[in-house]
């Protein structure tokens, strides 16, 4: 048997005495991530912003951080009635050094149908806690707290600062959230140098960035005319159908010839992709059980979202888009359209040699006993902003829970997860925090 070098005997015990200290607080951690979750923060609309802003501000102001509210005013969605309230708090430490953020948005989507117990219920059952954003991810915020609160205990003379954050919008796009806060430099250096954002992708895996996306909308013209005399028109919808046929006929197989060296999952996802978000076309549909005007549709329109990979420009994914629907403008009667942009990201990866990725790494082998996983987001998150806006390159995204329950009915995350990566978050500030 190898002999244990005294550096990993210390490590050992150091291992040991967080474990001990979250084990300690098991119940706390679950009361926690009740309490959050009993509060619906469903955006849309964006409601309850500002309580749970606030019980997460005065918990953490009662162990000694400094709590900032800061209101994303301006931002798409903030009204009096639902102001994008964000709160920030941080605990400077004995002596200088570096910034650690966990960064956790608050929102959660709507709970929809399906559940079979409340959603904002917070229902504890086999060894889960149940409910909108248990996953997704008031969880991984709580595991956060948890962790940043056990390490002040073990090491209260730690040199640097912990800051832990909860900000909005994350699921509309982040715009009144970490956006807002990364233009005022709340994410930029000097003041933060590490960021790890709890989402929920599996305790053994790091995060280290995600794809791009473009959100466009596609519109069809026709002209109106008499249902029964529909050669007298012109349907907007037919022009949307053939715009469908050419999108599945030259868009889609070329999209699944484009693949990434991103360590993207699930496999899919290391494919170019599109969908169909929606289709609207004609008249509303009229309440009340009466029928419709019987008129041609004379605009039609299609949302469609776009991910693209880190090899791909974004001009280039938009053009491929313009090039069928030319295309059709050239071949077809009648064909016209408009493509209007509504939402774009470009994909953000860290290098998987940094800081803050090699030190979550370490402390997953120390916590799990096992290789960690680095991987890539199918879907964006938070770390655009904190990348294209801070300018802050070394964030990773690490948390408990399942990401495919995520805006699941019966959503849940599971204590022992959360009770592990509170480990793992704990012992990777620490290093951080010390420099190893």
């Amino acid at each position: 048997m190898t002999a244990l070098k005294a550096d990993d005997i210390g490590e050992e015990r150091i291992l040991q005495d967080v474990r001990g200290r979250i084990a300690a607080r098991e119940g706390d951690l679950v009361a926690l991530t009740q309490e959050l979750i009993r509060i619906p923060t469903v955006n849309p609309p964006g409601a309850f912003y500002q309580p749970c802003a606030e019980l997460i501000g005065e918990r953490l102001r009662k162990r000694g951080f400094q709590i900032s509210y800061v209101r994303g005013e301006g931002a798409p969605g903030d009204s009096d009635a639902h102001p994008r309230i964000n709160v920030i708090a941080r605990r400077e430490g004995k002596r200088p050094g570096p910034t650690v953020h966990f960064n956790s948005h608050i929102d959660v989507v709507e709970a929809g149908q399906g559940w079979s117990v409340d959603p904002f219920g917070g229902i504890v059952r086999d060894g889960r806690v149940y409910g909108r954003g248990a996953c997704d991810m008031k969880g991984g915020l709580a595991a956060s707290i948890i962790a940043a609160e056990t390490l002040i205990e073990a090491e209260p003379d730690l040199p640097g600062a912990l800051e832990i954050s909860g900000t909005v919008d994350e699921e509309s796009g982040g715009f009144g959230g970490v956006a807002y806060l990364a233009e005022r430099g709340w994410f930029s250096k000097p003041r933060v140098d590490h960021v790890i954002i709890p989402e929920p992708l599996n305790v053994d895996r790091v995060c280290i960035g995600h794809r791009g996306v473009w959100w466009a909308e596609i519109e069809t013209r026709g002209r109106i005319a008499h249902g029964s005399m529909p050669f007298l028109g012109d349907s907007a919808i037919r022009h949307m159908g053939a715009a469908l046929e050419r999108l599945e006929r030259d868009l889609f197989p070329a999209l699944k010839r484009k693949t990434t060296s991103m360590p993207v999952v699930p496999e899919g996802a290391r494919e170019s992709t599109l969908n169909i978000n929606s289709l609207h076309g004609g008249q509303a549909e009229p309440q009340g059980g009466s029928l419709p005007s019987p008129v041609v549709a004379d605009s039609c329109r299609m949302i469609i979202d776009r991910r693209f990979l880190i090899e791909e420009n974004i001009d280039e994914v938009k053009n491929e888009v313009r090039e069928v629907l030319d295309g059709l403008a050239r071949d077809r009667a009648g064909f016209s359209y408009e493509l209007r942009d509504l939402f774009q990201v470009i994909p953000s990866m860290t290098d998987r040699e940094a800081p803050v990725a090699q030190a979550a790494a370490r402390a997953i082998r120390r916590v799990l006993r096992r290789e960690p996983q680095f991987i890539c987001s199918p879907g964006s998150y938070d770390q655009k902003h904190i990348d294209r806006i801070g300018k802050l390159r070394d964030c990773i995204a690490y948390g408990p829970g399942i990401l495919d329950l995520a805006h699941q009915p019966d959503e849940y995350v599971e204590i022992d997860a959360m009770l592990r990566s509170a480990e793992v978050m704990a012992l990777a500030a620490r290093e951080l925090l010390r420099g190893r």
